[in-house]
C-alpha cells in the first residue's frame, strides 16, 4: 500500500475521483434495482436558472442535498437524484437581448422578430447555458448527471401544454383583466418572486385639494407618486378619523391635469391608516393594488345603495400610462409622451405653480423592483390569463393535517406507515393528519394560512422565451361569420367540445396542443410562467404522463430541499399539482434553508459586494472544506451568518483528517506482508478482530465515544439537524480522538520506559507488548474506518481517497464499499451484545474521562504560571494507580518526569489542585523567579482590582443604566463578572507564591 503523501492536495484528488464516480456511473439510479430490501430514495434538485451561476445559497441547497444522497446510498437504497435546470423565461431573455444590443445587432427585440429571437436565445443557451451544471460538478454533486431535464425540453414541453389544456377544458383557466405587476422595461407581467423590494431615500410630497361643497376647506395628501394625480378617482379618508369622517360624500377638485380637474368623490374605507402621512389618500386604481380593492369596494358600496348609480361609477380605473412607462393622453397635454419619472418633476412644477404644492419632506420607504431588468415595477391593469387553483384541500390537507396536531404528538413517527401513506378517503370522515413534514414544522402553519388565501394565478408573461400559450383565434371577419366560426358558434352552444370557447376581445378561441384544421387560426402570442412549468418538475422530469419505470420506482419523491421565499411560488404549486394529476403528495419531506447572510447580518447580495465566489473558495480550500464549513453555520432553518473561517476551519479539519491518517500509517513497518509485519503490526488499515482482553481505558472510552457519536449523527441526519451533525463529528474526531485518544495510545504505541500494561481482565498477567500494539492499532483503524464512513456525505473527496489510501476498501464486496465508500455500509450503533464483547461498560467512561480531567487541572496549572516546557508533576492518588494509567498521564500532562507518591508532603506554596485521582503539584523550585512572579501578578492584580472598580461605578450609577441599550449594559454585567473571575484567580496565585 503506497504511503500517503505529506500534504493533501484537494485540487488533484477531487478532480481524480469525480471523474472516476463519473466513468463508474456511480450516481446512476437504476428503478429495476428497488425492491423491498432495496428501497428507493429520491429527491429532485430545485432547478437553477440556466443563466445562472453558482453562489452560496447553490452551495447551502446543494450540499444538504447531496448529504442526504450520499447517506440514502450508504443505507442500501436505491438513489436517484435528478438534476436540471429552468428556462427562466424573463431573465433568460433579457440577457440574450442585452448581448445583441451590446454587440449591435439590434435596438429593439422587433428587429429580429420572434421567431429569430427564439433561435438566438436558444443558440446562447447551448453555449453559455447550463454553467452552474459544471460548477455543481465541482462541488461534489452526486446527482444522475444521465437523467438531466431543461424544462424547455420538447417532451416537457408537452407536458405543460397538456396540462395547461386539461385546466381550461376542466373551467380552471379564464382570461381577465386584473392588476398584476408589470416591467415597464421587458413590457410583461410579473410574479411576485420576479419583484425585488429595495429600501429607496426618497421624498414624500404634500399637496391640496379644495372641498367642492365647502369652498376654502382644503385636504392636505401626502404621496411619493405625484405624476399619478390625473389617474385619482377618489379620495379616501377613514370613516373612524374625527378629522374628516364629516366630509365624506362630498367631493374634492383634482389638481391634474389642468383641463380636467374632475371633482372626486371623498369616500370612507377602513383600509385608509390616518397615521400615515395625512390620513387623507389619494385613490389611483389603475396604478395601485391597495387603490384598486378601495375602488371595488366603493364600487360595490353605491351600486347596492342605488341601482341608478350603477352607470355613474361602473366607469374602469384611469389608465394615464403606456407598458413602456410614458404617460398617455388621459395624463393630460403636459404630461402626454414624457416618461414617468420625468414626469413626476413636471408635475410637481405645475402643482407649485398653481399653489396646490404645501411641502416635500425626506422619506424612505421599499420600491418593487423587477428582479431581472433592475427598473421600479408598476402595479397596472393588464388582460392575462389566470388559473383557478386544483386540489387545493387535498394539498392543504396533507401539510396542516387535523388543526393543531403535530406528527409526534399524533404518536406518529417519520417514516412510519401511517405517516407516508397516500391522502384518506374523505369518506371516512376523519380529518387526515399531516403525512407530509416540514422542517422547520413552523412553516407549515405559513403553508396553511397562505393556502386559505387564495388568490388565482396570473400564469401568463408576455415574451417570446417559453412555452407558448397553447390557444388559437379566428381572425376576425368583418362581413359576417365564416363557415369555420359558425361550425365553432355550434360547436361552444352544445358544450360538445370543452376545447372551443368566445373569449371578449378575442373571439372564438381553441385550447389545445395543435390548432383545428382549416379556418386559418393564430396561435397567442403570450408564454407561461417559469413556475407553471416548474410546478411539474417532479414528476414531468420521470416522464410524465406516460406510466414509467422511473415514476414507478421514484414518485413520490422523498425529500424537497429548498427556500422558504418560494415556499408559495412553487413548493405549494407543486404539492397541488401533484395530487392533480398523480393523485398522491409530490414528496414526504420538506427541509427549508436559512438565508446566508455576512457577518453583519446582511442578506449576501452583488450589490453589496458581499458574496464571495464559492469556486473561487472550492479553488483556495477544497470542496470538502466549503461543503463542511457552511453546514457548521447551518441550525434547521435559521439564518446562517456566513464567514469563510468557517470554510478555513473545514480545510484544517480536512488536513487533520489526514495527518490523523499518516500517523495510523507511520505505525506500521515498511516492506512487510498485507496481513501483519515482523512485530504483528498491520502495516494497513484492516479493521483487524480486536481482541477485548487487551483493551486499555483508552480504548474501551475511544469505542463507547464513537458509539455515542453514530447515535448523535444519525439521529441528526434523521431530524435534518445538518449543524449539529457536523458538530458532533468536529467533536468527536478533532477533539476525542486526535487530542485525546491518539495521545493517550502513544503509551502503548511508543512502548514508552518500556512500560509493560497490565492486563485489562486483572490477572496481572503481561501481554507481549507488540500484541497490545496491534490491539491498539486494530482499534484505531476500527474507528477511522467508521469515522471515514460517518464524515463521507459531508466529505465525499478526502474520504473516497482515504478510504482506499488506508486500504479500508480491501476486503469490502465491490458493491459495499469495495470499489467506493459512497456505498459502504453506514454504521449502526453498537448493539448490546456487541458492547458486552468489548466489555464496555458506563463506568469505563468514568475512569478515562477522570484521568482526562486530571489532565485538564494540570495544564491549567502550568498555565497560571506560564509555564510551557516539560515539568515534573506529582500525584498524590486516592488509590492504587495501573503503570499503564500513569504512562498515559505523564505523556498527556507532558511531565518530565510524573511522580507517584501516597505519602507526599508539599513544600509551602506549592501549586496543586484536587482532582479525580487525588492531589496533584506542580512543584515550582528551579522553574520560575519566585519574586518576579509575586511582582507580575501583583500588578495584574492591581489593574483587574481598577477595572472591576471602574466597571462597578458605571453600574451603579443610575442616569447610565437608564439612558445605555440593554445591548451595552449586558456588555458591562460581563465586564463584571469577568474581571471579578480575573481577580479571585489572581489572588489565589499570590497566596500560592508566599
Amino acid at each position: 500500500m503506497p504511503e500517503l503523501d505529506k500534504t493533501y492536495t484537494a485540487a488533484e484528488v477531487e478532480a481524480r475521483w469525480y471523474q472516476q464516480w463519473l466513468d463508474d456511473k456511480a450516481f446512476v439510479a437504476d428503478p429495476a434495482r428497488v425492491s423491498e430490501k432495496r428501497p428507493a430514495y429520491s429527491i429532485v434538485i430545485p432547478p437553477p436558472n440556466v443563466t445562472g451561476i453558482l453562489t452560496l445559497g447553490h452551495v447551502l441547497n446543494n450540499t444538504i442535498q447531496d448529504i442526504l444522497c450520499r447517506r440514502a446510498r450508504m443505507l442500501g437504497k436505491e438513489v436517484l437524484w435528478l438534476p436540471g435546470t429552468d428556462h427562466a423565461g424573463i431573465a433568460t431573455q433579457n440577457v440574450v437581448e442585452k448581448t445583441l444590443k451590446k454587440q449591435g445587432g439590434i435596438k429593439h427585440r422587433d428587429d429580429l422578430g420572434r421567431e429569430k429571437l427564439v433561435e438566438k436565445i436558444w443558440e446562447w443557451k447551448e453555449k453559455h447555458g447550463g454553467i452552474i451544471i459544471q460548477q455543481l460538478k465541482k462541488l461534489g454533486a452526486s446527482c444522475d448527471w444521465s437523467r438531466e431535464r431543461f424544462t424547455m425540453d420538447e417532451d416537457y414541453s408537452c407536458c405543460v401544454q397538456k396540462v395547461f389544456v386539461d385546466l381550461y377544458k376542466k373551467g380552471l383557466i379564464y382570461r381577465g383583466k386584473r392588476m398584476v405587476n408589470w416591467c415597464p422595461s421587458s413590457l410583461t407581467a410579473l410574479s411576485d418572486e420576479e419583484v425585488v423590494m429595495k429600501t429607496q431615500k426618497g421624498l414624500l410630497y404634500h399637496f391640496k385639494v379644495e372641498v367642492v361643497e365647502q369652498p376654502g376647506t382644503w385636504l392636505e395628501i401626502a404621496t411619493t407618486r405625484p405624476e399619478t394625480i390625473p389617474g385619482d378617482m377618489a379620495i379616501a379618508v377613514n370613516p373612524k378619523d374625527e378629522r374628516y369622517k364629516h366630509l365624506i360624500g362630498k367631493h374634492a377638485r383634482r389638481p391634474l391635469p389642468l383641463e380636467n380637474q374632475a371633482a372626486l368623490p371623498i369616500i370612507g374605507d377602513e383600509h385608509v391608516d390616518y397615521e400615515f402621512g395625512t390620513g387623507v389618500l389619494k385613490v389611483t386604481p389603475a396604478h395601485d393594488k391597495a387603490d384598486y380593492e378601495i375602488l371595488l369596494r366603493y364600487r360595490a358600496a353605491v351600486m347596492a345603495a342605488s341601482s341608478e348609480l350603477v352607470d355613474k361609477y361602473s366607469q374602469g380605473p384611469i389608465d394615464i400610462m403606456l407598458p413602456n412607462g410614458v404617460m398617455n393622453n388621459l395624463a393630460g397635454k403636459d404630461l402626454a409622451g414624457i416618461e414617468r419619472f420625468e414626469a413626476r418633476k413636471i408635475a410637481i412644477a405645475l402643482l407649485t405653480e398653481m399653489g396646490a404644492m404645501v411641502k416635500e419632506e425626506p422619506h424612505q420607504n421599499n420600491v418593487g423592483y423587477s428582479e431581472r431588468a433592475d427598473v421600479p415595477i408598476e402595479h397596472r391593469l393588464s388582460e392575462q390569463w389566470f388559473l383557478k387553483y386544483p386540489s387545493v384541500e387535498a394539498a392543504r390537507e396533507c401539510v396542516a393535517g387535523r388543526a393543531g396536531v403535530s406528527p409526534a404528538e399524533a404518536g406518529i413517527m417519520p417514516g412510519s406507515s401511517e405517516a407516508s401513506g397516500k391522502m384518506p378517503d374523505a369518506a371516512g370522515g376523519t380529518p387526515a393528519l399531516p403525512q407530509m413534514r416540514f422542517f422547520p414544522d413552523r412553516w407549515a402553519k405559513v403553508y396553511d394560512h397562505w393556502m386559505g388565501n387564495l388568490q388565482d394565478w396570473c400564469i401568463s408573461r408576455q415574451l417570446w422565451w417559453g412555452h407558448r400559450v397553447p390557444v388559437w383565434y379566428l381572425p376576425h371577419n368583418p362581413d359576417g361569420l365564416t363557415e369555420e366560426q359558425r361550425r365553432v358558434a355550434e360547436i361552444i352552444k352544445n358544450k360538445s367540445d370543452l376545447r372551443y370557447s368566445f373569449i371578449t376581445g378575442r373571439g372564438f378561441a381553441y385550447c389545445d396542443i395543435e390548432p383545428p384544421t382549416g379556418g386559418n387560426w393564430l396561435q397567442d402570442p403570450d408564454v407561461l410562467d417559469t413556475w407553471f412549468s416548474s410546478w411539474l418538475w417532479p414528476f414531468a422530469t420521470m416522464g410524465w404522463p406516460n406510466k414509467t419505470a422511473d415514476l414507478k420506482a421514484f414518485y413520490p419523491t422523498t425529500d424537497l430541499v429548498t427556500g422558504p421565499d418560494i415556499i408559495f411560488f412553487w413548493v405549494a404549486r407543486m404539492i397541488m399539482a401533484g395530487y392533480e394529476w398523480m393523485g398522491e403528495m409530490p414528496f414526504k419531506n420538506v427541509y427549508f434553508t436559512g438565508i446566508i447572510r455576512d457577518k453583519q447580518g446582511r442578506k449576501m447580495s452583488k450589490s453589496l459586494g458581499n458574496s464571495p465566489d464559492p469556486l473561487e473558495l472550492i479553488e483556495k480550500f477544497g470542496a470538502d472544506a466549503l461543503r463542511f464549513g457552511i453546514m457548521r453555520s447551518a441550525p434547521l432553518g435559521a439564518d446562517i451568518a456566513f464567514d469563510d473561517k468557517n470554510v478555513e476551519l473545514g480545510r484544517n479539519f480536512c488536513t487533520k483528517l489526514w495527518n490523523a491518517a499518516r500517523f495510523r500509517q507511520m505505525q506500521s513497518s515498511s516492506g512487510v506482508s498485507p496481513e501483519t509485519s515482523s512485530t504483528g503490526i498491520p502495516p494497513v488499515a484492516t479493521e483487524a478482530e480486536i481482541n477485548p482482553a487487551l483493551l486499555t481505558s483508552d480504548d474501551k472510552w475511544i469505542l463507547f465515544r464513537l458509539n455515542t457519536a453514530i447515535n448523535e449523527v444519525t439521529s441528526a441526519l434523521e431530524e435534518y439537524r445538518f449543524s449539529d451533525a457536523t458538530a458532533t463529528l468536529y467533536r468527536f474526531f478533532w477533539s476525542e480522538y486526535c487530542d485525546w485518544y491518539v495521545e493517550a495510545s502513544k503509551a502503548v504505541l511508543q512502548g514508552s520506559a518500556g512500560v509493560s500494561p497490565v492486563n485489562s481482565d486483572g490477572t496481572g498477567e503481561t501481554p507481549a507488548l507488540p500484541s497490545r500494539k496491534a490491539n491498539t492499532l486494530a482499534v484505531m483503524d476500527f474507528v477511522l474506518g467508521h469515522t471515514l464512513r460517518l464524515f463521507h456525505p459531508f466529505l465525499p473527496f478526502i474520504t473516497e481517497e482515504l478510504w482506499h489510501g488506508m486500504g479500508f476498501n480491501a476486503d469490502m464486496p465491490e458493491n459495499q464499499g469495495g470499489k467506493s465508500i459512497m456505498f459502504a455500509p453506514w454504521p449502526k450503533p453498537f448493539s448490546e451484545d456487541e458492547l458486552a464483547h468489548f466489555g464496555i461498560l458506563p463506568e469505563d467512561e468514568k475512569t478515562a474521562n477522570d484521568k482526562y480531567e486530571t489532565v485538564n487541572l494540570g495544564r491549567g496549572l502550568k498555565s497560571t504560571f506560564n509555564i510551557t516546557k516539560r515539568v515534573r508533576f506529582v500525584i498524590k492518588p486516592k488509590q492504587e494507580l495501573p503503570a499503564h494509567e500513569i504512562e498515559v498521564l505523564r505523556i498527556l500532562l507532558n511531565a518530565d518526569p510524573l511522580d507517584v507518591d501516597a505519602s507526599y508532603a508539599a513544600k509551602k506554596g506549592t501549586p496543586v489542585v484536587l482532582t479525580p485521582l487525588g492531589e496533584l503539584f506542580l512543584p515550582l523550585e528551579g522553574l520560575i523567579d519566585v519574586e518576579a512572579e509575586r511582582a507580575r501578578v501583583t500588578k495584574e492584580l492591581n489593574k483587574a482590582s481598577d477595572e472591576l472598580g471602574k466597571v462597578r461605578g458605571k453600574l451603579a450609577d443610575e442616569n447610565f443604566i437608564s439612558k445605555v441599550p440593554q445591548k451595552v449594559l449586558d456588555e458591562h454585567k460581563q465586564r463584571e463578572a469577568d474581571w471579578a473571575a480575573q481577580l479571585a484567580k489572581l489572588k489565589t496565585m499570590l497566596e500560592t507564591l508566599g
